[in-house]
């Protein structure tokens, strides 16, 4: 999985399509991800200690990590993202269609180095 919290996705499918926003949270086991302001739900709360007031309280679901595409820096439009080798043995993701640099993902590993 090349998404990463803070990573700035466009949506690709459902209600929320198009709309472009960053990663708040991923989860690798399930492959899903939440995404600022999108797939919002109205979660209805009794009233408790905690929440005196009750009522309704909206807050982002969790979406398929299929359905949203990393945005490329340079560009500002969805790409897909590939992993490849540096000289130091380092990797990095780039953007599959600029060819950019999207940071580094592992530390320089000198087995691996040229």
């Amino acid at each position: 999985m090349l998404i990463r919290i803070d990573d700035t996705v466009v949506v690709l499918s459902g209600d929320d399509k198009g709309k472009t926003a960053k990663v708040l949270k991923v989860d690798r086991a399930n492959g899903k991800v939440i995404v600022e302001g999108v797939n919002r739900v109205y979660k209805h709360v009794r009233k408790s200690q905690k929440n005196p007031q009750g009522g309704r309280l909206s807050k982002e679901m969790p979406i398929d990590i299929s359905n949203v595409a990393l945005v490329d820096p340079s560009t500002g439009k969805p790409t897909r993202v590939g992993v490849r080798l540096l000289a130091d043995g380092s990797k990095e993701r780039f953007s599959k269609k600029s060819g950019s640099s999207m940071g580094k993902i592992a530390p320089p590993r000198a087995q691996k180095s040229k």
